[in-house]
């Protein structure tokens, strides 16, 4: 899972999600992105940006607490992964739609399959620098098993990720529209995962 926030909080005010923008019902076409060249620092920076905006860091913080609202705050009723091994999954409270859609004003945000990573493979992103996160999101010792290809499927297609472009209320976005985010995961997918620090092949010398 790469995206999640915690329980809406009215002292907070956050930006309004884009008209447009792709909801649970609604997935970016995986289509091959143009063809040019790109520094995986500059590329891999774009992603960062999402992975580390609160819809996504929310669910994937450095502390076993998630986190809530802009302003990364440790989640109310001290929730952490000990509630969930002590049988309170964050389904519980997260159902697979935000309790407004239900008439509950305030309410929980939520979305399919809602909840932390697994202890085992966490997926931080709090508090990385680029480089750090990159290399630990194309590691698939550390990402849950997932290929480069999975990686790109999961951002494209899994409606949590989605529910991040669509949270409804006054709940921020992302920086980057989905569509953008889908296509700079695929070109750095194109480029094998290059990450910042990555050492480059020198091009070939001229030839007189």
């Amino acid at each position: 899972m790469l995206v999640g926030v915690g329980c809406g909080d009215p002292d907070v005010t956050w930006g309004v999600a884009a008209e447009g923008s792709p909801g649970a019902g609604e997935q970016a076409e995986v289509a091959p992105p143009a063809e040019r060249s790109l520094d995986p620092a500059d590329g891999f920076a774009t992603i960062a940006a999402v992975l580390q905006s609160p819809r996504c860091m929310n669910c994937h913080p450095a502390d076993p607490q998630p986190l809530q609202t802009d302003r990364a705050v440790p989640h109310a009723m001290n929730i952490s992964r000990l509630s969930d091994e002590s049988g309170l999954e964050c389904g519980a409270c997260h159902q697979d739609q935000n309790a407004e859609q239900v008439g509950v004003r305030g309410g929980p945000p939520g979305a399919p399959h809602w909840g932390l990573p697994p202890a085992s493979t966490p997926m931080v992103f709090q508090g990385h620098s680029p480089e750090s996160l990159c290399r630990q999101l194309r590691d698939a010792g550390r990402n849950g098993g997932k290929s480069l290809e999975d990686l790109l499927d999961h951002v494209a297609h899994d409606p949590l990720v989605l529910w991040g472009w669509a949270p409804g209320g006054d709940r921020s976005l992302p920086p980057i529209s989905h569509a953008a985010f889908v296509a700079a995961v695929g070109e750095w997918v194109r480029a094998g995962g290059a990450c910042p620090g990555d050492v480059r092949a020198s091009p070939p010398p001229d030839q007189p």
